[in-house]
């Protein structure tokens, strides 16, 4: 048989690659190239002379689940402690700044939250959203809510269509380790809202998870029209804040409105 005629019976009976074949192999080269430097793609670090531990990638990876999985506002999303600038003229900002730096430094050894209480504007849901992506930065869990959306979450439950429950909204609302439920009071003080906010609170003080509040409404009554927190959700809950948080009354002047106030005076000069 001559060289030539080999050739050609060598390349007729060699294995034909399908498509499929070549793709899995494409995607195995990918996976392989894409694999971590350190792990290796097995998700453990070997250091030299320590052993094994947890490798960054897949503390990255955990840590973009948690940001995913806390439903904080994209508005809010870039808040920290270190991009929060307390007004100066106000110790109570200055308070407050401490506080959380404290709370983000000692938890879980810090027994009591925060209710961050005062006016709009004053950076209550920035501090409590700042704590929070501190907190998931060192592995932990948490969730933001605001008040009267998680009480249309529940509500919508309800819905014979809809195709969750009540216990499937609740759930991670109980078992997170740390919960800011921000707007506590704006929704009307129905017997229903009362007995929610009561078994939501009640059950995460009863399991003894972390819980950060902001509200707009004070303990004092300003004036005759104006209502106290504990008119909006009641004598027992009220109560029940006081062991669970510190109280901090944030003054000052609403920032949006400064903002707006300085966009006015740009736009007057540059005129």
């Amino acid at each position: 048989m001559s060289r030539m005629n080999a050739q050609r019976l060598m390349a007729v009976a060699a294995p034909v690659e399908d498509e499929s074949s070549l793709a899995m192999n494409r995607q195995a080269e990918q996976v392989e190239t894409s694999a971590c430097s350190l792990c290796f793609g097995t998700g453990m670090e070997v250091v030299a002379g320590k052993g094994a531990r947890r490798c960054g990638c897949r503390q990255e990876d955990w840590r973009s689940r948690l940001i995913e999985a806390a439903h904080i506002p994209r508005r809010f999303s870039v808040c920290s402690l270190s991009n929060y600038h307390p007004e100066k003229n106000y110790s109570s900002h200055l308070l407050a700044c401490s506080l959380a730096h404290r709370l983000l430094q000692e938890y879980p050894k810090h027994e009591r939250a925060l209710l961050l209480m005062g006016p709009c504007g004053v950076g209550k849901t920035h501090l409590s959203v700042a704590i929070l992506n501190g907190l998931m930065g060192k592995g932990i869990a948490c969730l933001f809510y605001e008040f009267g959306a998680l009480l249309k979450e529940i509500q919508s439950s309800y819905n014979p269509v809809s195709q969750g429950s009540e216990l499937e909204v609740l759930a991670p609302v109980y078992e997170t380790d740390v919960l800011v439920l921000d707007e506590l009071g704006a929704s009307k003080p129905t017997d229903w809202v009362r007995d929610t906010m009561m078994q939501i609170i009640g059950t995460r003080y009863n399991e003894r998870k972390l819980t950060i509040f902001t509200t707009n409404y004070s303990d004092t009554r300003n004036n005759l029209a104006e209502e106290r927190l504990e008119d909006r959700i009641g004598v027992r809950l009220r109560s029940r804040l006081y062991e669970m948080c510190r109280t901090v009354v944030v003054e000052g002047e609403d920032y949006r409105r400064r903002y707006d106030d300085q966009l006015h005076e740009r736009a007057e000069i540059s005129t």
